[in-house]
Protein backbone atom coordinates (compact mmCIF):
# COMPACT_ATOMS: atom_id res chain seq x y z
CA UNK A 1 0.00 0.00 0.00
CA UNK A 2 3.10 2.52 0.51
CA UNK A 3 4.60 2.08 -2.60
CA UNK A 4 1.07 1.92 -4.06
CA UNK A 5 0.40 5.36 -2.44
CA UNK A 6 3.72 6.81 -3.66
CA UNK A 7 3.35 5.60 -7.04
CA UNK A 8 -0.34 7.75 -7.65
CA UNK A 9 1.39 10.89 -5.93
CA UNK A 10 4.59 11.29 -7.47
CA UNK A 11 2.61 10.61 -11.24
CA UNK A 12 -0.02 13.11 -9.78
CA UNK A 13 2.81 15.51 -9.47
CA UNK A 14 3.48 15.42 -5.86
CA UNK A 15 6.80 16.36 -4.79
CA UNK A 16 8.55 12.86 -3.37
CA UNK A 17 8.86 14.81 0.14
CA UNK A 18 5.30 15.72 0.67
CA UNK A 19 4.07 12.18 -0.80
CA UNK A 20 6.86 10.71 2.22
CA UNK A 21 4.69 12.91 4.09
CA UNK A 22 1.70 12.01 3.83
CA UNK A 23 1.98 7.99 3.71
CA UNK A 24 3.79 8.58 7.05
CA UNK A 25 0.07 10.08 8.14
CA UNK A 26 -1.58 7.23 6.67
CA UNK A 27 -1.98 3.85 8.91
CA UNK A 28 -2.72 1.84 6.38
CA UNK A 29 0.89 2.09 4.87
CA UNK A 30 1.86 0.41 7.82
CA UNK A 31 5.25 2.02 7.81
CA UNK A 32 6.32 3.43 11.48
CA UNK A 33 5.95 7.05 10.87
CA UNK A 34 9.43 7.44 12.59
CA UNK A 35 10.82 5.84 9.61
CA UNK A 36 9.20 8.40 7.07
CA UNK A 37 10.64 11.10 9.28
CA UNK A 38 13.89 9.82 9.70
CA UNK A 39 14.07 9.27 5.73
CA UNK A 40 12.58 12.98 5.06
CA UNK A 41 14.84 13.94 6.96
CA UNK A 42 18.32 13.07 5.57
CA UNK A 43 15.89 14.50 2.11
CA UNK A 44 15.80 18.09 3.71
CA UNK A 45 19.87 17.33 4.67
CA UNK A 46 20.68 17.04 0.66
CA UNK A 47 20.90 13.05 0.30
CA UNK A 48 19.50 11.43 -3.02
CA UNK A 49 16.70 9.00 -2.05
CA UNK A 50 18.55 6.36 -2.60
CA UNK A 51 21.75 7.92 -0.30
CA UNK A 52 18.55 8.24 2.41
CA UNK A 53 17.27 4.77 1.86
CA UNK A 54 20.79 3.85 2.68
CA UNK A 55 21.50 6.16 5.45
CA UNK A 56 18.38 4.64 7.06
CA UNK A 57 19.12 1.03 6.00
CA UNK A 58 22.34 1.28 8.32
CA UNK A 59 24.23 0.75 4.53
CA UNK A 60 25.96 3.97 4.89
CA UNK A 61 27.10 5.15 8.16
CA UNK A 62 25.89 8.34 10.02
CA UNK A 63 27.87 10.33 11.83
CA UNK A 64 27.13 9.95 15.83
CA UNK A 65 24.51 6.82 15.13
CA UNK A 66 26.03 3.54 15.85
CA UNK A 67 26.27 0.91 13.04
CA UNK A 68 24.26 -2.18 15.52
CA UNK A 69 21.47 0.91 16.02
CA UNK A 70 21.29 1.89 12.52
CA UNK A 71 21.14 -1.63 10.94
CA UNK A 72 18.08 -2.27 13.50
CA UNK A 73 16.27 0.54 11.17
CA UNK A 74 16.22 -1.94 8.30
CA UNK A 75 13.34 -1.20 6.54
CA UNK A 76 13.79 -2.26 2.79
CA UNK A 77 14.75 -5.28 0.93
CA UNK A 78 17.65 -5.46 -1.92
CA UNK A 79 15.14 -6.37 -4.19
CA UNK A 80 13.40 -2.58 -3.09
CA UNK A 81 16.57 -0.69 -2.99
CA UNK A 82 17.85 -1.74 -6.36
CA UNK A 83 14.40 -1.19 -8.50
CA UNK A 84 13.85 2.15 -6.66
CA UNK A 85 17.59 3.34 -6.93
CA UNK A 86 17.27 2.39 -10.70
CA UNK A 87 14.26 4.69 -10.50
CA UNK A 88 15.70 8.02 -9.23
CA UNK A 89 18.49 7.56 -11.29
CA UNK A 90 16.32 7.19 -14.63
CA UNK A 91 13.51 10.07 -13.48
CA UNK A 92 11.07 7.16 -13.18
CA UNK A 93 10.59 7.01 -9.39
CA UNK A 94 6.75 6.52 -9.85
CA UNK A 95 7.16 3.58 -12.18
CA UNK A 96 9.41 1.69 -9.82
CA UNK A 97 6.97 2.42 -6.82
CA UNK A 98 4.03 0.99 -9.32
CA UNK A 99 5.89 -1.88 -10.46
CA UNK A 100 7.21 -2.71 -6.68
CA UNK A 101 3.37 -2.46 -5.45
CA UNK A 102 2.02 -5.23 -8.04
CA UNK A 103 5.10 -7.25 -7.10
CA UNK A 104 3.92 -7.11 -3.43
CA UNK A 105 0.34 -7.29 -4.21
CA UNK A 106 1.07 -11.02 -6.24
CA UNK A 107 3.52 -11.96 -3.01
CA UNK A 108 0.79 -11.11 -0.43
CA UNK A 109 -1.29 -13.80 -3.03
CA UNK A 110 0.87 -16.20 -2.65
CA UNK A 111 1.57 -16.35 0.96
CA UNK A 112 -1.90 -15.65 1.55
CA UNK A 113 -3.03 -19.01 -0.38
CA UNK A 114 -0.09 -21.00 0.65
CA UNK A 115 -1.38 -20.25 4.11
CA UNK A 116 -5.07 -20.80 3.69
CA UNK A 117 -4.35 -24.13 2.47
CA UNK A 118 -2.49 -25.03 5.40
CA UNK A 119 -5.22 -23.99 7.73
CA UNK A 120 -7.01 -26.89 8.20
CA UNK A 121 -4.09 -28.56 8.34
CA UNK A 122 -2.48 -26.68 11.44
CA UNK A 123 -5.79 -26.79 13.63
CA UNK A 124 -6.02 -30.73 13.05
CA UNK A 125 -2.70 -30.90 14.12
CA UNK A 126 -3.00 -28.84 16.58
CA UNK A 127 -6.19 -31.08 17.77
CA UNK A 128 -3.90 -33.56 17.24
CA UNK A 129 -1.32 -32.62 19.56
CA UNK A 130 -3.47 -31.44 22.75
CA UNK A 131 -5.16 -34.75 22.37
CA UNK A 132 -1.84 -37.42 22.51
CA UNK A 133 -0.73 -39.09 23.47
CA UNK A 134 -3.69 -40.10 25.86
CA UNK A 135 -1.74 -40.86 29.06
CA UNK A 136 -1.09 -37.62 29.73
CA UNK A 137 -4.65 -36.25 28.53
CA UNK A 138 -6.41 -39.02 30.89
CA UNK A 139 -3.74 -37.99 34.08
CA UNK A 140 -4.43 -34.42 33.27
CA UNK A 141 -8.36 -35.21 33.66
CA UNK A 142 -8.10 -37.36 36.35
CA UNK A 143 -6.04 -34.34 38.27
CA UNK A 144 -8.92 -31.98 37.75
CA UNK A 145 -11.87 -33.87 38.95
CA UNK A 146 -9.77 -35.32 41.77
CA UNK A 147 -8.67 -31.66 42.49
CA UNK A 148 -4.54 -33.19 42.33
CA UNK A 149 -2.70 -30.26 40.77
CA UNK A 150 0.24 -32.52 41.11
CA UNK A 151 -1.12 -35.05 38.26
CA UNK A 152 -1.76 -32.73 35.70
CA UNK A 153 1.61 -30.92 36.00
CA UNK A 154 3.12 -33.81 33.42
CA UNK A 155 0.38 -33.06 30.54
CA UNK A 156 0.88 -29.40 31.09
CA UNK A 157 4.81 -29.53 30.52
CA UNK A 158 4.84 -31.78 27.76
CA UNK A 159 2.00 -29.61 25.81
CA UNK A 160 4.69 -25.91 26.78
CA UNK A 161 7.34 -28.13 25.55
CA UNK A 162 6.17 -29.40 22.46
CA UNK A 163 3.69 -26.68 21.21
CA UNK A 164 6.79 -24.13 22.39
CA UNK A 165 8.75 -25.93 20.60
CA UNK A 166 6.97 -25.85 17.44
CA UNK A 167 6.00 -22.54 17.19
CA UNK A 168 9.61 -21.60 17.85
CA UNK A 169 10.58 -23.26 14.64
CA UNK A 170 7.55 -21.28 12.84
CA UNK A 171 8.84 -18.00 14.24
CA UNK A 172 12.37 -18.58 13.20
CA UNK A 173 11.42 -19.83 9.76
CA UNK A 174 9.82 -16.46 9.19
CA UNK A 175 12.61 -14.35 10.72
CA UNK A 176 15.08 -16.59 7.97
CA UNK A 177 13.05 -16.06 5.24
CA UNK A 178 12.32 -11.73 5.41
CA UNK A 179 14.10 -10.35 2.43
CA UNK A 180 16.11 -7.92 4.77
CA UNK A 181 18.30 -10.44 6.12
CA UNK A 182 22.56 -10.19 5.13
CA UNK A 183 23.61 -12.49 2.37
CA UNK A 184 25.13 -14.98 4.24
CA UNK A 185 22.10 -15.71 6.48
CA UNK A 186 19.76 -16.12 2.79
CA UNK A 187 22.22 -18.51 1.57
CA UNK A 188 21.72 -20.76 4.75
CA UNK A 189 18.12 -20.69 3.99
CA UNK A 190 18.78 -21.05 0.61
CA UNK A 191 21.14 -23.92 0.60
CA UNK A 192 18.12 -25.80 3.04
CA UNK A 193 15.10 -25.24 0.76
CA UNK A 194 17.62 -26.94 -1.75
CA UNK A 195 17.22 -30.13 -0.12
CA UNK A 196 13.61 -30.51 -0.27
CA UNK A 197 12.56 -31.62 -4.05
CA UNK A 198 9.25 -29.23 -4.52
CA UNK A 199 10.32 -26.39 -2.35
CA UNK A 200 13.25 -26.22 -4.20
CA UNK A 201 12.12 -25.74 -8.04
CA UNK A 202 9.27 -22.98 -6.31
CA UNK A 203 12.32 -20.86 -4.91
CA UNK A 204 14.24 -21.17 -8.20
CA UNK A 205 11.33 -20.01 -10.58
CA UNK A 206 10.08 -17.32 -8.13
CA UNK A 207 14.03 -15.81 -8.33
CA UNK A 208 13.90 -16.21 -11.65
CA UNK A 209 10.46 -14.28 -12.00
CA UNK A 210 12.17 -11.77 -9.88
CA UNK A 211 15.36 -11.58 -12.15
CA UNK A 212 13.26 -10.98 -15.08
CA UNK A 213 11.28 -8.27 -14.39
CA UNK A 214 14.14 -6.41 -12.29
CA UNK A 215 15.94 -6.54 -16.03
CA UNK A 216 13.18 -5.70 -17.89
CA UNK A 217 12.94 -2.74 -15.74
CA UNK A 218 16.41 -1.61 -15.52
CA UNK A 219 16.99 -1.75 -19.54
CA UNK A 220 13.82 -0.37 -19.84
CA UNK A 221 15.20 2.48 -17.80
CA UNK A 222 18.31 2.51 -20.19
CA UNK A 223 20.75 0.84 -17.33
CA UNK A 224 23.71 -0.68 -19.10
CA UNK A 225 23.57 -4.35 -19.71
CA UNK A 226 26.45 -5.24 -17.02
CA UNK A 227 25.30 -2.82 -14.40
CA UNK A 228 21.08 -4.36 -15.03
CA UNK A 229 22.52 -7.65 -14.97
CA UNK A 230 24.16 -7.21 -11.55
CA UNK A 231 21.37 -4.93 -9.95
CA UNK A 232 18.74 -7.71 -11.25
CA UNK A 233 20.86 -10.48 -9.79
CA UNK A 234 21.11 -8.43 -6.42
CA UNK A 235 17.04 -8.09 -6.46
CA UNK A 236 16.38 -11.72 -7.55
CA UNK A 237 16.66 -12.75 -3.60
CA UNK A 238 18.90 -15.80 -4.61
CA UNK A 239 22.72 -15.78 -2.94
CA UNK A 240 23.82 -18.95 -5.76
CA UNK A 241 22.48 -17.17 -8.98
CA UNK A 242 23.69 -14.05 -7.73
CA UNK A 243 27.32 -15.56 -7.74
CA UNK A 244 27.04 -17.34 -10.81
CA UNK A 245 26.05 -14.12 -12.55
CA UNK A 246 29.06 -11.94 -10.86
CA UNK A 247 31.08 -14.37 -11.44
CA UNK A 248 30.30 -14.33 -15.71
CA UNK A 249 29.47 -10.60 -15.70
CA UNK A 250 33.51 -9.95 -16.47
CA UNK A 251 32.95 -11.91 -19.94
CA UNK A 252 30.83 -9.26 -20.87
CA UNK A 253 33.12 -6.35 -20.92
CA UNK A 254 35.26 -8.88 -23.27
CA UNK A 255 32.76 -9.80 -25.90
CA UNK A 256 30.58 -12.53 -24.82
CA UNK A 257 26.59 -11.78 -24.95
CA UNK A 258 24.36 -12.07 -22.68
CA UNK A 259 22.50 -15.19 -24.06
CA UNK A 260 25.93 -16.55 -23.84
CA UNK A 261 26.33 -16.22 -20.36
CA UNK A 262 22.87 -18.09 -19.57
CA UNK A 263 23.37 -20.93 -21.43
CA UNK A 264 26.87 -21.04 -19.26
CA UNK A 265 24.69 -20.48 -15.69
CA UNK A 266 23.42 -23.87 -14.95
CA UNK A 267 20.30 -21.95 -12.00
CA UNK A 268 18.68 -20.71 -15.39
CA UNK A 269 16.48 -22.97 -16.65
CA UNK A 270 16.11 -24.25 -19.81
CA UNK A 271 13.19 -22.58 -21.15
CA UNK A 272 14.71 -19.35 -19.99
CA UNK A 273 17.79 -20.18 -21.62
CA UNK A 274 15.58 -20.41 -25.03
CA UNK A 275 13.52 -17.77 -24.55
CA UNK A 276 16.28 -15.05 -23.49
CA UNK A 277 18.37 -16.37 -26.70
CA UNK A 278 15.39 -15.77 -28.84
CA UNK A 279 14.74 -12.27 -27.56
CA UNK A 280 17.87 -11.13 -27.80
CA UNK A 281 17.94 -12.12 -31.69
CA UNK A 282 15.24 -11.00 -32.52
CA UNK A 283 15.74 -7.70 -30.74
CA UNK A 284 12.08 -8.08 -28.61
CA UNK A 285 13.91 -8.76 -25.42
CA UNK A 286 11.68 -6.56 -23.26
CA UNK A 287 8.89 -8.68 -24.58
CA UNK A 288 10.67 -11.89 -23.09
CA UNK A 289 11.43 -10.63 -20.11
CA UNK A 290 8.19 -9.66 -19.29
CA UNK A 291 7.01 -13.39 -20.39
CA UNK A 292 9.53 -14.48 -18.93
CA UNK A 293 8.34 -13.03 -15.36
CA UNK A 294 4.63 -13.96 -15.75
CA UNK A 295 5.59 -17.63 -16.36
CA UNK A 296 8.07 -18.19 -13.89
CA UNK A 297 5.69 -16.32 -11.45
CA UNK A 298 3.08 -18.61 -12.28
CA UNK A 299 4.78 -21.66 -12.45
CA UNK A 300 7.03 -21.05 -9.17
CA UNK A 301 3.39 -20.06 -7.29
CA UNK A 302 2.00 -23.56 -8.36
CA UNK A 303 5.23 -25.55 -7.35
CA UNK A 304 4.23 -23.89 -4.20
CA UNK A 305 0.68 -24.43 -4.10
CA UNK A 306 1.81 -28.52 -4.98
CA UNK A 307 4.46 -28.44 -2.46
CA UNK A 308 1.64 -27.14 -0.24
CA UNK A 309 -0.69 -29.88 -0.71
CA UNK A 310 2.05 -32.72 -0.41
CA UNK A 311 2.83 -31.53 3.15
CA UNK A 312 -0.83 -31.51 3.50
CA UNK A 313 -0.96 -35.46 2.95
CA UNK A 314 2.26 -36.14 4.22
CA UNK A 315 1.11 -34.47 8.27
CA UNK A 316 -2.62 -35.94 7.50
CA UNK A 317 -0.53 -39.25 6.86
CA UNK A 318 1.75 -39.04 10.12
CA UNK A 319 -1.46 -38.18 12.17
CA UNK A 320 -3.46 -41.30 10.88
CA UNK A 321 -0.46 -43.93 11.39
CA UNK A 322 0.65 -42.68 14.72
CA UNK A 323 -3.47 -42.72 15.83
CA UNK A 324 -3.63 -46.18 14.63
CA UNK A 325 -0.52 -47.01 16.38
CA UNK A 326 -2.10 -45.10 19.79
CA UNK A 327 -5.14 -47.35 18.93
CA UNK A 328 -3.72 -50.67 18.36
CA UNK A 329 -1.25 -50.49 21.38
CA UNK A 330 -4.30 -49.51 23.62
CA UNK A 331 -6.18 -52.53 22.38
CA UNK A 332 -3.56 -54.53 22.24
CA UNK A 333 -2.85 -53.91 25.96
CA UNK A 334 -6.24 -53.98 26.53
CA UNK A 335 -6.83 -58.11 25.33
CA UNK A 336 -3.82 -58.42 26.54
CA UNK A 337 -4.33 -57.86 30.01
CA UNK A 338 -8.04 -59.38 29.96
CA UNK A 339 -5.90 -62.86 29.01
CA UNK A 340 -3.69 -62.75 30.94
CA UNK A 341 -6.93 -62.13 33.49
CA UNK A 342 -8.60 -65.26 32.56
Amino acid sequence: MLFDQLGASIAAGIPLMTALEMAGRNPSSGISPKVIQELTHHLREGHTFTDAMQLLSGQKRVPGIPYSRARKQFWLAEFDMAMLSTGEETGRLDASFKLLARYYTSRAKIIRDTISSLFITVITLHVFLMVFPLGYLIGFAQGIMNNQNAQCLPFIIEKIVVFGGIYGLVWFLIFACQGNRGEGWRAMVESFFNLIPMLRTAVKYLAVARLSMALDALMNAGVPVIRAWEMAAAASGSAVLKHQVLKWLPQLETGTTPAEMVAQISYFPEMFTHLYNTGEMSGKLDETLQRLHSYFEEEGFHKLQAFSRVLNFVIYLCVAITIAIFVISFWTQYYGAAMNGV
